[in-house]
């Protein structure tokens, strides 16, 4: 019976509680309004959860997957070798208490929610990248940018990759924001959750309904050159050569990271290039893609969908003297030796000639790695033996060790298979980077991402590597933003955007 009665006195204790709280927002619906919208960003936040992926409407395996090759590219033509100047998306982010978060809350809102605005994944394939909870976040950034509004609350809980992830999504996708920079800022709580997003706009925003009808007007007078062209390949050649014509690389020019700077003033790097085309070919209906990668140094170029295949297109460097189609229109297979995609644009369609498949495309490669693919990702790699007819060489652990490493594309300096070797390696990459803004690279399995990420959300990370390096080259400031690659078969490439001064 006292059991009994204990339960129904929880029970009653509870309904009471209740009321008082229905009471309270009853008189107080400011309150109300508070509770709402915590409850509302609390919904879907997952710290450890993929921040992209490739988007649904790509299938999964065939000709559809893109397969980097073996090697970065260690050299690219000399005609073309200055043609670069793409610059990443950077955040800054800073950790604040619940208390600063609190004040934010008073000041701040979520600015435009951009509920009104709906996104083709295929003809913006970064937002098919994300789920649905990111998806609102994008929908978020992008209305606040049209508006021009700098600082807003997230809509929904998200940690500070994911906002990178969004960031650089609406950032790639929409090249009409032309005043949109790729920098922002980013406030977190010590749980991991971004409470404010910062937004930067280049100087354009201060006459912006000019430099809209100018951009607006330029780009106007390059479509109506396409009017009386009938086929998808003879408009986008058109555009292509629009492009050769009224556009001077120029690694100095204003808002070169634009599609305004090579569509308006005519002079711009390969990330004005890509985004002017990129934007006209939107115009036109035509899908077509921001990618990002290496050639030699960051660097961006196109993806086209020409019928029912994609195409790599790189403007830039078929801006020479004269003029060429060298680099319009390409397979991945003929890209390989100069061109490999990065971060995010892994995800993108990959570019083969029809009745080629991603698979037979690198047979040649794929067959000499088959041997390395770790049969249980889920644990680290095991150094098995290399057979019998191998066995004379006399190779070290070591030597085989990277000989394995390297045919899997991974850099054997660069991987780690213990919290141990991870902490070595990133002590080692943060000491070598030094002081500003910079990133160093870690490779790890799937297995290891778990132990990784409870470092970093318990700090242990800094007393494990971060406090002696900043010691040793008398540093004190220190921040880091996390971003995570799957690189496929078990495998995570880590990159440390870290600040230090």
């Amino acid at each position: 019976m006292k059991a009994i009665k204990k339960i129904a006195y929880f029970v009653m204790a509870l309904v009471i509680t209740g009321c008082v709280v229905i009471l309270i927002c009853a008189f107080n619906p400011a309150l109300t309004q508070k509770l709402a919208a915590l409850v509302n960003r609390l919904q879907g936040y997952n710290s450890s959860q993929e921040v992209s992926q490739k988007p649904d409407w790509i299938p999964s395996g065939g000709k559809d997957d893109y397969i980097p090759p073996e090697e970065l590219p260690q050299s690219v033509p000399e005609e073309v070798s200055n043609l670069l100047g793409f610059e990443p998306v950077i955040g800054t982010i800073q950790e604040i208490n619940q208390d600063e978060a609190d004040n934010l809350g008073e000041v701040l809102s979520a600015g435009e929610t951009g509920e009104e605005y709906e996104f083709s994944e295929e003809q913006y394939p970064y937002y098919g990248m994300l789920d649905p909870t990111l998806q609102q976040i994008y929908r978020q950034i992008y209305a606040n940018a049209m508006e021009l509004n700098t600082s807003f609350v997230p809509a929904l809980a998200v940690s500070t990759n994911q906002v990178k992830r969004v960031v650089e999504a609406v950032y790639y996708d929409h090249p009409e924001l032309f005043w949109l920079e790729g920098e922002y800022s980013c406030k977190y709580l010590p749980s991991g959750i971004c409470v404010e997003i910062t937004l930067k706009y280049n100087s354009l925003v201060k006459d912006l309904e000019q430099a809209k009808n100018d951009f607006n007007e330029c780009s106007e007078e390059i479509l109506t050159g396409t009017e009386n062209m009938q086929s998808i390949q003879e408009k986008e050649k058109y555009i292509h050569d629009v492009l050769l014509k009224i556009v001077v690389y120029d690694k100095d020019a204003d808002w070169s990271q634009s599609a305004y700077s090579a569509i308006v003033r005519g002079n711009t790097v390969c990330a004005g290039y890509t985004r002017a085309f990129q934007y006209l070919m939107q115009q036109l209906g035509i899908p077509c893609y921001y990618c990002t990668g290496f050639a030699g140094e960051d660097h961006a170029w196109n993806i086209v969908k020409i019928g029912d295949t994609y195409y790599n297109t790189d403007v830039t460097w078929d801006d020479t003297e004269p003029g060429t189609y060298q680099y319009f229109n390409q397979t991945d297979a003929a890209f390989a030796s100069t061109h490999v995609r990065t971060g995010m644009s892994v995800y993108l369609p990959a570019c083969v000639e029809e009745g080629e498949t991603a698979e037979n495309k690198n047979e040649s490669n794929q067959s000499e790695i088959d041997a390395y693919i770790n049969p249980n990702p889920q644990v680290p790699l095991t150094w098995h033996s290399r057979g019998e007819k191998e066995e004379d060489t006399q190779l070290t652990e070591e030597e085989i060790r990277t000989e394995e490493l390297k045919k899997l594309g991974i850099d054997p300096e660069q991987y780690a298979s213990t919290m141990e070797e991870y902490y070595d390696v990133s002590g080692k990459g943060l000491k070598k980077a030094g002081a500003g803004y910079k990133q160093y690279i870690t490779v790890i399995p799937e297995s290891l991402w778990s132990d990784v990420e409870k470092a970093y959300s318990s700090g242990e990370y800094k007393k494990a590597y971060v406090d002696a390096v900043l010691k040793e080259l008398k540093l004190e400031e220190f921040s880091i933003q996390l971003q995570v690659q799957r690189l496929g078969n078990g495998y995570y490439k880590l990159y440390h955007n870290v600040y230090t001064e």
